[in-house]
């Protein structure tokens, strides 16, 4: 059953049932009458490619994230779809993993697909090193427009929305430094625009309060609690002080948690914690997790809403920003 079946039933050509199911003013009411009672006998499924043709549009857009097993990138997914569902479009998701040509493929994927945009969501589509090629996405916006959350690209058809990370870790830092820290630990998963926001807000806390940080006191690794634990644990073993630990995402504090568990060391009295995210994690631990909010859903839904102003022809700023809070709980004593 196709659409020439519904012409003929009708009695009206196809460009006339394709104004119906696109909704077309231009039909009168006998004839969309004939067009939807045809349609139901039928019982015809408009084919969304066939319908899209009319339109110029899909009504779908394009999401991509790195990996959708991870809580923030879920939940920012989660949100996106559900606000573009409010606005009447579908959403066709990539997880592409960390592998730059996957990331390559995928994006060409949607291009393939006809969405009438994408929105690349996480921090790690975008590198500040220099050494990697973010021209693929430059590319992909010269045919329409591309979102990016919590992620910065200077383009043309480019659009983004962030939190405000250097300032969320700057004043989350400057509170510790007040509340007595002297030798605060960093943990930071990536060099992302975002992540090195994040480090840049630490570093330029403990600068103000005249403070250098040791080497050891920047540590770069992947979101693993484990290896947040271990880290830690291995500072401890060789004597090195510390007395309190921010995290760039909740899994590395809740590593920070347990290494104090396992060694005895209390909770914030001697050592205080802070993660990022405000993710689900944070009410898991005990004591529950000081964490910043980062505004996932805000973050989000203000995407979705810029893109349907740009589908709609209007003028949006370039770079949005999002400002998040400090959700503070049981691992800070401030």
């Amino acid at each position: 059953m196709n659409i020439y079946d519904v012409s003929k039933k009708a009695g009206v050509s196809i460009a006339t049932v394709s104004r119906v199911l696109n909704g077309n003013s231009n039909v009168s009411d006998k004839t969309r009458s004939k067009v939807l009672s045809a349609i139901k006998e039928l019982d015809y499924t408009p084919n969304i490619f066939a319908r899209g043709l009319g339109l110029n549009t899909m009504k779908t857009i394009g999401i991509m994230c790195t990996d959708s097993s991870d809580t923030y990138l879920a939940n920012a997914v989660y949100y996106a779809e559900q606000t573009l569902r409010s606005f009447g479009y579908d959403a066709l998701l990539c997880c592409t993993g960390n592998d730059y040509d996957n990331k390559r493929k995928y994006l060409s994927l949607l291009l393939s697909k006809r969405v009438d945009g994408i929105i690349l969501v996480g921090s790690q589509f975008v590198s500040s090193d220099p050494a990697i090629d973010n021209t693929y996405i430059i590319e992909a916006a010269s045919e329409m427009p591309i979102i990016l959350v919590n992620g910065y690209l200077d383009g043309e058809n480019i659009y983004c929305v962030m939190c405000d990370d250097r300032s969320a870790v700057y004043s989350s830092t400057a509170k510790l430094i007040e509340s007595g820290v002297k030798k605060p630990v960093y943990f930071y998963t990536s060099t992302s625009t975002s992540g090195m926001n994040k480090l840049q807000g630490f570093r330029d806390a403990l600068s103000d309060a005249g403070m250098t940080p040791d080497k050891k006191q920047l540590h770069l690794c992947t979101k693993n609690i484990s290896k947040a634990k271990d880290y830690l644990t291995a500072l401890y073993n060789e004597a090195f002080y510390f007395d309190a630990v921010l995290a760039s995402d909740d899994s590395l504090a809740v590593g920070a948690v347990k290494f104090a568990y396992e060694h005895s060391v209390k909770v914030p009295d001697e050592l205080q914690i802070i993660g990022y995210n405000n993710s689900v994690l944070a009410n898991c631990t005990e004591p529950e997790l000081s964490s910043i909010d980062s505004k996932v859903e805000q973050l989000s839904t203000t995407a979705v809403s810029l893109l349907m102003q740009v589908l709609s022809g209007n003028s949006v700023p370039k770079l949005n920003t999002v400002t998040a809070d400090l959700i503070k709980r049981k691992t800070t004593k401030f």
